[in-house]
């Protein structure tokens, strides 16, 4: 997958847009990532970022229905694309290489 690099925290945020699937939108992303990454992210940096795995096509984005919670505005819902699932399995196949490539006393332990 030449061409498109993935920083870490567009890994993960493409990696948690897979994993809620038809219910991934900004607020939802930031939940499940306050849950997993043990530090404070601010709802700006996912939009910001959402926005630019848009912007390299690695996801698409359509508007959900209309809600009264929400004052009759719609959530922008998004999706990984063919693309977006290629660049996730390239990054898991680089990492799995390096560990796989690391000794058992690499660490010193």
């Amino acid at each position: 997958m030449k061409g498109t690099q993935l920083g870490e925290f567009e890994e993960v945020v493409l990696l948690t847009v897979a994993m809620l699937h038809d219910n991934a939108y900004s607020v939802g992303v930031l939940e499940v990532l306050d849950e997993h990454l043990g530090r404070p992210v601010s709802l700006g940096v996912v939009h910001r970022t959402l926005q630019r795995l848009e912007e390299k096509k690695l996801v698409v984005s359509r508007f959900g229905e209309a809600s009264a919670e929400r004052g009759g505005r719609s959530k922008r819902l998004f999706t990984v694309t063919y693309e977006g699932e290629l660049a996730l399995r390239e990054a898991r196949r680089i990492r799995n290489q390096l560990w796989a490539g690391i000794s058992e006393t690499a660490f010193g332990h």
